[in-house]
């Protein structure tokens, strides 16, 4: 019964990779009214964003920042704060903040130290910038705690969304370099280090273990299933990726999948363990104003479909009748540049 389970969800995600536009104002899509996601991660703001009006064409019930928001990798904070005082004052976006709530993590490049983790010295302040861009209000208990993580929990009447927003950089222990130079990072010990902290590792237990949600989603800066090409990743630390893995499965929590930026590409990642409920997805959008263009290959065993190595956003379909998600590398003019979708 278990491996017919496991047959069934991987069937089930493996619907297609595909090119097309979407119509917003099509009728299969309102008839079902699916909460929608929009998401991306690596905006430089001295770079022209083409998304922010294609994102308002989805009419998204959420925008979640995935990370380096901004490229300021700096420790002087009247630097950052004019980058994220530019990024305010785009007109497109500001058109997006007007009509859709908006909510994210950050990665090295606006904490301020590229591949930086618990090493900064600026991470206080840096953190304080963060939370000023994000509106979060003056009094708001995320003011006196270390660490930017939060949860938002988002309700329709056909049902319920938690988005656990992770940190993965303020308690993150700092990276291992390959001495043989054959890959920029190589992981750590098992058991040594750690991506979240221990303050954050508790937190995470009591969100996913107490969710009623329908849908779960986990926003990590960094990838956490692709961990194997040497750079920035979950996998530096694979008890860290385990640990996650254990938990998601132990905490009973529904229709739990990974948001993640980070790479300047985008790929879906899907790992089956028997652990796990279901199959768990990775959807990694990057980058939004640049890509890595001359990407030419790197293993990854859980990757679905192909490596889309051009600027585009994410967008995320969940449909609560059907028990089912839609994940979307979107294009230039919300074209559909891949698609595959996942039944929980």
């Amino acid at each position: 019964m278990k491996k017919f389970i496991s047959f069934l969800c991987t069937a089930l995600l493996l619907m297609s990779c595909k090119s097309v536009r979407v119509d917003e104002n099509s009728g299969n899509l309102q008839a079902g009214k699916p909460f929608r996601v929009a998401f991306g991660s690596c905006n430089r703001t001295e770079m022209e964003n083409r998304f922010w009006d294609d994102i308002l064409v989805m009419k998204p019930d959420l925008w979640i920042w995935g990370g380096d928001n901004i490229y300021a990798d700096t420790d002087d904070m009247e630097k950052m704060r004019q980058m994220y005082r530019a990024q305010l004052n785009v007109p497109a976006y500001r058109d997006l903040i007007a009509e859709v709530p908006v909510i994210g993590t950050w990665d090295d490049h606006d904490y301020g130290l590229n591949d930086g983790g618990a090493d900064f010295t600026a991470r206080a302040e840096s953190q304080r910038e963060f939370l000023n861009f994000m509106g979060v209000p003056v009094d708001s208990p995320r003011r006196e705690r270390e660490g930017i993580y939060t949860s938002h929990t988002y309700t329709r009447p056909k049902g319920k969304v938690r988005v656990i927003v992770l940190d993965t950089r303020y308690f993150r222990t700092p990276l291992k370099k390959d001495p043989n130079r054959e890959k920029r990072y190589i992981p750590h010990k098992p058991g040594e280090g750690t991506v979240l902290g221990e303050a954050q590792w508790a937190w995470l237990e009591r969100e996913l273990g107490e969710s009623d949600a329908d849908f779960n989603i986990l926003v990590s800066s960094i990838q956490v299933l692709s961990g194997e090409h040497g750079f920035e990743t979950w996998g530096n630390f694979p008890h860290e990726v385990q640990r996650l893995i254990r938990l998601i499965g132990a905490s009973g929590a529904q229709g739990v999948f990974i948001l993640s930026g980070d790479r300047h590409i985008s790929e879906f990642s899907r790992m089956e363990a028997p652990t796990l409920p279901c199959t768990l997805v990775d959807f990694t959008s990057s980058g939004l104003t640049h890509a890595y263009q001359n990407f030419r290959g790197e293993p990854n065993p859980y990757r679905l479909g192909e490596v889309v190595a051009r600027e585009s956003f994410g967008a995320v379909l969940l449909d609560f009748n059907k028990r089912e998600a839609t994940f979307q590398m979107r294009g230039d003019g919300n074209e559909v540049l891949q698609e595959v979708t996942q039944k929980y």
